[in-house]
């Protein structure tokens, strides 16, 4: 069993930044992939970005166009992952979540089925 607790969320600015941390807690794993989804008011939960545990490989959603950096920490088991954000725009207002999945692959690692253990969520609010 994988627990993960997000935190980092809070209110900013239009155009300000925030940095999202995810920990890991329980049973070490050794591949797979860990992303972040958010789910925005009256929206369905959406993807935001991934990225593989042994190769370091990430992947964006298209909105992201450059303004998110996902990465992982350089401990034995990247017990942390992170979400930088910058250019925040009230339309990036949501709930974050952070993810963990042992057999993502490329095909599917944009779905929310493909990984099954989350956090609970932190939330990101950007004022116009």
């Amino acid at each position: 069993q994988v627990q993960l607790v997000e935190s980092g969320g809070g209110l900013v600015q239009n155009g300000g930044s925030l940095t999202l941390s995810c920990a890991v807690a329980g049973r070490a794993f050794y591949k797979g992939a860990m992303g972040w989804f958010r789910q925005r008011p009256g929206k369905e939960r959406e993807f935001v970005a991934t990225i593989y545990r042994n190769t370091g490989e990430d992947y964006y959603a298209g909105f992201v166009k450059g303004r998110f950096t996902i990465s992982l920490s350089r401990d034995d088991f990247n017990k942390t992952m992170w979400l930088q954000m910058h250019s925040l725009k009230p339309d990036d207002t949501g709930v974050y979540y952070c993810a963990v999945g042992m057999g993502v692959i490329t095909s599917t690692l944009r779905l929310g089925a493909a990984y099954e253990s989350w956090g609970q969520g932190t939330q990101v609010t950007v004022s116009s």
